[in-house]
């Protein structure tokens, strides 16, 4: 494991072109020494854990938020200090399956909300529109930590998951007392999507351009299932899940409003769909980049199938306490189910970061 002492997304284009330049002017910033002593002077440290350990949650509970009635579940004692984990795309809250009891045994209240277009979230009105755009699943986050009476809590998530995240800590740091961000500082906006890459980066984005087209809306709808299967397997290639993983978590993608929140978050990017106005400040905030000073640790599997970029891309993004850890074995896009006990730590070490 790495770790780098002091723009970018999944989906952030714009900073893929920027990783080397931005890498070189991070550098000086960076480090490189053991895992095991890092940790060592952060949190509790925890067992070790074979992943797919544990398949399911207590039972789920159900609160009324913002827009939303959001499914969640939940672990660990009631009075101890929350932990928040989100989940991304096309994934779902077993993402957490393991590292919410290994959480729970280190006295954290742990809760993993399905977001919006997933599992039993809901909208409460047909008539919201269903967006799928990065600050409305922020709000969406904000709304439920409200809903729950919760003023603060450990922040972690990948993917969809990790943008809310991080969009969380940039606009709201009062909120969030650490961060645990896979693949890093991942927010973006329409006009940095705008600047095309390079063929073969470009094909890494497929999905995309198939979402842009009623075909691929079609498509999506009809074959969700074996569709966001794929996915699973380019994003984590080493990753041999088997069937009963996999269809605990497509599931969720029976959810209503699934393929209409998909379909408008990628053509949201690239300009193709419209937001909605109540939240073009918060968009504005967002297109500036800005910074993010809460405690972080930023991670990495060393097998990520998905677009990502070097993590010095992003490392002077983050002007608080901060670490980066790569996760070697094989670790795909989606590290917490797959390397839970490492990311687990990583919420322990992040909090133990702000204290």
């Amino acid at each position: 494991m790495t770790n780098d002492k002091r723009d970018t997304s999944h989906f952030n284009r714009r900073s893929l072109l920027g990783a080397a330049l931005m890498g070189i002017a991070a550098a000086q910033f960076g480090g490189i020494g053991s895992a095991a002593a890092q940790a060592a002077k952060a949190g509790k440290q925890l067992p070790a854990i074979k992943r797919g350990t544990h398949t399911s949650f207590k039972p789920l509970k159900q609160i009324n938020a913002g827009d939303l009635s959001v499914a969640y579940a939940e672990d660990g004692p009631a009075n101890g200090p929350v932990v928040l984990l989100l989940h991304g795309w096309p994934y779902d809250i077993y993402s957490y399956a393991d590292v919410a009891p290994l959480l729970a045994s280190a006295g954290y209240r742990v809760i993993i909300p399905y977001l919006r277009g997933y599992g039993g979230t809901r909208f409460l009105s047909d008539a919201t529109v269903r967006n799928g755009q990065p600050a409305a699943l922020a709000t969406d986050i904000v709304a439920f930590m409200d809903a729950l009476k919760i003023e603060k809590a450990v922040v972690g998530g990948y993917d969809w998951g990790g943008r809310t995240a991080d969009i969380l800590a940039a606009i709201w740091p009062e909120r969030v007392k650490a961060l645990v961000a896979v693949s890093g500082y991942l927010i973006g906006s329409q006009e940095g999507n705008r600047m095309p890459l390079p063929p073969k980066a470009e094909l890494e984005w497929w999905y995309q351009f198939y979402f842009t087209t009623e075909r691929g809306r079609l498509g999506y709808d009809k074959y969700r299932h074996d569709f966001a299967k794929l996915i699973w397997k380019l994003a984590s290639p080493k990753w041999n899940f088997d069937d009963a993983t996999y269809d605990r978590s497509a599931k969720a993608f029976e959810n209503p409003d699934h393929v209409a929140i998909t379909i408008h978050n990628y053509r949201w990017r690239l300009e193709l769909a419209q937001g909605e106005a109540k939240y073009d400040e918060l968009e504005k905030r967002l297109a500036q980049g800005p910074v993010i000073s809460v405690p972080t640790i930023t991670m990495e599997g060393d097998a990520n199938g998905a677009p990502h970029p070097d993590p010095k891309a992003y490392a002077k993004k983050f002007t608080g306490k901060y670490e980066h850890r790569t996760v070697n074995g094989g670790i795909g896009h989606n590290l917490p189910q797959e390397a839970p006990r490492e990311f687990a730590q990583a919420i322990i070490d992040a909090d133990a970061m702000a204290r």
